[in-house]
């Protein structure tokens, strides 16, 4: 019997002008942005205080936008980076043009917008990835341009080869 390991998608699996749409969404709950917020040390009202919210321009408290984010990559892991990056490079042009607030569920899908293998480190490939999170209703309540290293097939079987010779198999 052969086992088949779940795992993201590797650099030569990774096209460009391809949807890459993560389901199932997340509901964002009041518990979940109250915990966030506070284990985040972020004092803000707008996710604390309802009363406070409530005289504010939106009339009630918003999620977290950095919950927002969080969880917006992190619905697109399963699908595209679980096993198969090596680093996360960094995020540029991120924006939230609409509120998520309380209840709303967020929905994610991921474009390739760059790919090349990387000229300093052999096997791997330094990808740019436009997450973009809707809300239930389908308005863009995120978006974010991230910078990825990950490995491409061959490299990270060539490093698991050695790992395994090196530390007698196993995980470590």
């Amino acid at each position: 019997m052969r086992d088949e390991v779940q795992r993201g998608l590797y650099y030569d699996e990774l096209e460009p002008e391809v949807r890459y749409v993560h389901r199932p969404g997340r509901t964002m709950t009041e518990a979940d942005d109250v915990l966030f917020t506070t284990v985040t040390m972020n004092p803000q009202g707008l996710h604390l205080d309802a009363a406070w919210a409530a005289t504010q321009p939106f009339g009630r408290p918003l999620v977290n936008s950095m919950l927002t984010l969080a969880t917006l990559v992190g619905l697109s892991v399963a699908h595209l980076t679980r096993g198969t990056i090596v680093a996360n490079l960094g995020f540029t042009e991120v924006t939230f043009p609409h509120p998520m607030f309380h209840g709303d569920t967020l929905y994610g899908e991921t474009t390739v917008t760059d790919r090349r293998l990387s000229r300093s480190r052999p096997g791997t490939g330094v990808v740019t990835l436009e997450h973009v999170g809707r809300n239930q209703d389908g308005d863009v309540v995120a978006r974010a341009l991230r910078t990825v290293l990950v490995w491409t097939r061959e490299g990270h079987e060539e490093h698991e080869h050695k790992r395994e010779s090196e530390h007698g198999g196993g995980l470590l």
